[in-house]
């Protein structure tokens, strides 16, 4: 069995990281910093689109540059895992192969597990850097299950968005949304039969099924 994690509300919670890191983008630019519901909001797209659908006009990516700068910086003090999220980990890590697919920077996102010193039960880690089309696009699990070489039949994603149970469907594999994150209940129940509280919530449902 194989099990795929998203990262951002799923496992953890950077919340306090990426507002900040998006205050010092535009304080970088001289814009006006948009309102952190609306930031909020978009968590779970990649930073370019992020960007994009908050409105900046100039080269977008200046931003994602000036955003990554300063989150490299802080990310570690100002992360930290979501409650019940060790547990799923270890407990899934009984039963199943783990990976991780995020649309965050894959290398700042290894670099962080390594601190909190997780990353050794993930055999996987797809990143925005590693796939052209990220998520809902099926691209980063089918990368995913290809470098596990693994199959689909008995494959399961767990997010905390529309976009992550998205790609799940797209890339038929079975799926379970949390409410932990980012994403409504309502909003989650469109693309998955299967949403609960929190991801050991998921990880016991699954070894359950």
């Amino acid at each position: 069995m194989t099990i795929l994690f998203d990262l951002d509300g799923t496992l953890i919670d950077s919340t306090e990281a990426i507002l900040e890191s998006f205050e010092v983008a535009y304080d970088t630019f001289g814009e006006r910093v948009p309102e952190s519901d609306d930031i909020k909001s978009l968590i779970g797209y990649p930073l370019d689109d992020m960007f994009e659908r908050l409105g900046v006009k100039r080269d977008k990516m200046d931003y994602v540059d000036a955003y990554k700068e300063h989150y490299r910086i802080i990310s570690r003090e100002k992360t930290k895992l979501l409650p019940f999220a060790y547990q799923a980990i270890k407990k899934a890590s009984q039963f199943a192969t783990l990976g991780i697919v995020t649309t965050k920077t894959g290398r700042y996102s290894r670099e962080l597990l390594e601190h909190m010193q997780i990353m050794n039960y993930f055999d996987v880690m797809i990143g925005r850097e590693d796939v052209q089309n990220p998520k809902p696009h099926e691209e980063p699990i089918l990368k995913a299950l290809d470098i596990l070489n693994t199959d689909k039949i008995d494959t399961w994603m767990i997010g905390d968005t529309p976009l992550d149970l998205q790609s799940a469907k797209n890339a038929q594999i079975k799926s379970i949304g949390v409410t932990c994150g980012y994403g409504k209940k309502k909003e989650l129940q469109n693309y998955t039969n299967y949403v609960v509280t929190n991801t050991y919530e998921a990880v016991k449902l699954i070894n359950s099924l």
